[in-house]
């Protein structure tokens, strides 16, 4: 069981000092295990939750609080599954002790852009810069998530043949099922509150179509024809984020993407959005992160054997 480091007495700020996290890294070449299944408790208050390259879940099986991921502020109670993608930033304000079980995997064990199609959890799960990294969890889903991480650790203990493809098996119904719940959930909240202002969903498809040269919150106020502040209240209201870190995060997933699955120099990717100084793009790419892009890219090529590099 593992125990997050709690800084007492002092909040931790959502700046360059996220930068400074370690990281906890998969690395083959060192023996990890590119698939996780362990217990997991944090204290009453403020603890950060270890940065790694793993697609993390944590079921939070007791306690409550808040749930930080980047910039993001979302509550959660006991029963809760929470998402975290790889590298991202994350903390926990918890109102007592929490604890649950984490499910991590890396893409070299079970890659989510690889197999969307089959488990449709990539930008609803993981890597939603819109909604909410949370899905609450009923007495009948709780007890089939729970065979399901039972059978898993199971699989995972015995090592049997063909155990990789039993656990990826056991790993894409955990998804898949999430994912239906969570698209469950959505659409009841929004029956119950009334769809999101248009203006929401306008702001998204400008977001897609303009981030690489529009990166300045006035831009899509301008776009949108309304007053910059009473836009910036609408995204904080309803993602629960500034505009600015939206747009950041949109950014840098897209420049994770490119360093991942491109040949591009880091300069020539840093141009395409948007960024004249490929230093700065580098210190914002290393806030979010907490690595350089060209560790990023190098490290993560490197642990995947070239597997990632599909464009040129």
């Amino acid at each position: 069981m593992w125990r997050c480091r709690r800084r007492w007495g002092r909040r931790i700020i959502l700046s360059a000092d996220a930068g400074e996290i370690p990281l906890h890294l998969y690395d083959p070449r060192n023996g990890d295990v590119s698939l996780k299944i362990e217990p997991f408790s944090l204290p009453g208050g403020d603890a950060e939750l270890p940065r790694s390259n793993y697609f993390t879940i944590y079921w939070v099986q007791e306690g409550s609080g808040v749930f930080w991921a980047d910039f993001g502020r979302y509550t959660f109670a006991a029963n809760s599954l929470l998402f975290l993608v790889p590298y991202q930033f994350a903390r926990i304000v918890a109102n007592e002790e929490v604890r649950g079980m984490s499910v991590q995997f890396h893409a070299n064990f079970f890659c989510i852009e690889t197999h969307h199609e089959e488990v449709g959890c990539n930008g609803i799960l993981f890597n939603d810069l819109y909604g909410y990294p949370v899905v609450g969890l009923d007495d009948d889903h709780t007890r089939e998530f729970a065979r399901l991480l039972e059978d898993m650790g199971r699989e995972l203990r015995g090592g049997a043949l063909a155990h990789s493809e039993v656990l990826v098996s056991y790993l894409k119904i955990f998804l898949v099922q999430a994912t239906r719940l969570k698209l469950q959930q959505q659409d009841i909240t929004h029956r119950s509150a009334g769809r999101a202002p248009q203006e929401l969903s306008q702001l998204q498809e400008l977001i897609e179509t303009h981030f690489r040269t529009r990166h300045a919150p006035a831009d899509y106020a301008d776009l949108l024809h309304v007053a910059p502040k009473s836009l910036a209240r609408l995204v904080k209201t309803h993602l629960n984020k500034t505009l600015t870190e939206l747009i950041r995060e949109r950014i840098t997933k897209q420049a994770k993407w490119e360093l991942l699955h491109t040949v591009k120099p880091i300069k020539q990717i840093a141009t395409e959005l948007g960024f004249d100084d490929i230093f700065y793009f580098s210190r914002l790419f290393k806030r979010v992160t907490g690595c350089s892009p060209s560790f990023f890219r190098d490290f993560e090529t490197e642990i995947r054997s070239g597997r990632n590099l599909s464009i040129q």
